[in-house]
């Protein structure tokens, strides 16, 4: 497709309808993600609340929200901005549109099959992938398509240099193809269940490789990309130091594939392997804080605008979280620290400051930027619903991850308390009834995030009905 240009020469357009559809799924699936957070966190307060229903008890839906929040909201956000990116920076359309599109129905297909299972019972029970092996194999076909259509455009991108944007979207592509497909080995009993290929502590080792390279690559490099094309875009200034931006790229993308043994301190993992995992863990505060200066600092001289431009406030403070979180959980992975807070709702206060904090803010920021011009607009229907939804999901955060790290610090602390003849000081009922107020705070917090999203959806299905979905033109070159 081509449009003309004011000298007359056709210009090609790029290939956004796909990025529309990606982009409005993301925010469909965030409000539906959501929401059985929310339903799932109030089960924890009140047990009885859905008592009965096999399919909404509390040990299928947590998988489903975890997918929906990763895979739907976070892996449709991922493929809309890539998408996005990926055309501007190289100056190019989408290599091979219609399988874009096909990346687009394969995922879609694969959300709703995990929507169909997981409630029902059938699982992996692999955290982070449970989905069975016919599911896995979709997934695995739509992330090659993924890959020929990312790698395809910066093959064919009309400027020799490639955006450090793209260098995160393309580690993120290949690393979460390889993880997927390492840990999801399987051997089939049957059309929906299936074996592990490995057995025993080995088993544990590649799920932990998995699980945590999950939130390095998934949750962390590819939202990078979003952070290192949509703070410039928002805030009209260079990168503060692209070359910082490069040797946190390859500091990060080394350090990350070593720390997953930290999930297993204290097990039947060799303690060497226990100890790589935690210098890892220690070394990677270094390459993740690189990033999130370079992030802050690219508002020098423009810091006036965060007054004024609440997209801009959720991108840096999402930063913030980054920062919170990349310090915070180098700190757990130490054996000493980790004796107190494995197994305690403080790690659940630390995924949920990433989660929420750092990649649900990044994302709604850069979807923000995105959707409006997506559809001929300048801006979204209602700037206020945009800064009232940046205060409303802000104070939710605080909320949810304040509680989860008191009732963490208070469970570690009363677990491992001991009479003088070594007996345990307190009953677990004991430490289950101290946490009953901070998960109802929990609840209150996620259901704040929940009026943000759903602030989100009114104001972003606003925007779609007065815009108009129109070609847009590739400028030429700066030297041009």
């Amino acid at each position: 497709m081509a449009i003309s240009t004011r000298s007359g020469a056709a210009a090609p357009v790029y290939t956004d309808g796909v990025v529309r559809a990606f982009a409005l799924a993301s925010v469909i699936y965030g409000i539906v993600g959501m929401l059985v957070g929310v339903i799932v966190a109030s089960q924890l307060a009140w047990p009885e609340l859905i008592n009965g229903i096999p399919w909404l008890s509390y040990g299928r839906l947590r998988p489903l929200h975890t997918n929906a929040v990763i895979f739907a909201f976070g892996g449709c956000a991922l493929f809309a901005t890539s998408y996005h990116v990926v055309q501007r920076t190289c100056q190019t359309q989408l290599f091979m549109p219609g399988l874009a599109w096909f990346t687009f129905l394969g995922w879609n297909l694969v959300i709703v099959l995990a929507v169909i299972t997981l409630p029902l019972g059938l699982t992996s029970g692999k955290e982070y992938a449970e989905l069975e092996w016919p599911i896995d194999i979709l997934i695995a076909v739509t992330w090659v398509a993924y890959a020929v259509v990312f790698f395809g455009t910066v093959g064919i991108r009309k400027i020799r240099h490639i955006y450090v944007a793209n260098w995160f979207f393309g580690a993120f592509i290949i690393a979460v193809a390889l993880l997927h497909i390492v840990n999801s080995a399987a051997i089939p009993v049957s059309l929906t269940k299936s074996y592990s290929a490995y057995a025993g502590v080995q088993d544990a080792m590649v799920q932990w490789w998995y699980g945590h390279n999950a939130v390095g690559f998934f949750l962390t490099a590819g939202f990078l990309g979003m952070m290192y094309y949509y703070i410039p875009k928002q805030a009209e200034r260079p990168v503060y130091s692209y070359r910082l931006s490069i040797v946190h790229f390859w500091a990060l993308i080394f350090t990350y594939m070593w720390a997953g043994p930290h999930h297993l301190h204290y097990t039947a993992l060799p303690d060497w392997t226990q100890s790589v995992g935690m210098i890892f863990s220690l070394i990677l505060l270094a390459p993740s804080w690189g990033g999130m200066i370079n992030g802050i600092m690219t508002l020098s001289g423009a810091w006036h605008k965060l007054r004024d431009d609440p997209i801009l406030k959720f991108l840096i403070v999402s930063l913030s979280f980054y920062g919170m979180s990349t310090f915070e959980g180098p700190m757990m992975s130490i054996k000493t620290v980790n004796a107190l807070s494995h197994y305690t709702d403080w790690t659940v206060g630390h995924v949920h400051s990433g989660a929420l904090g750092w990649v649900g803010l990044v994302s709604i920021g850069s979807l923000y930027h995105l959707i409006p011009r997506m559809f001929g607009r300048k801006q979204m229907f209602s700037m206020r619903a945009v800064e009232l939804h940046f205060w409303v999901a802000t104070i939710g955060i605080v909320l949810y991850i304040a509680a989860m790290w008191i009732a963490g610090v208070m469970q570690g602390l009363m677990w491992r308390a001991t009479n003088p003849d070594g007996t345990l000081v307190y009953s677990f009922v004991e430490s289950v009834k101290a946490t009953y107020p901070f998960y109802v705070i929990r609840v209150l917090g996620g259901l704040l995030y929940l009026s943000g999203m759903v602030i989100m959806g009114w104001n972003v299905l606003k925007t779609v009905a007065a815009g108009k979905a129109e070609p847009i033109a590739i400028p030429a070159p700066a030297h041009a």
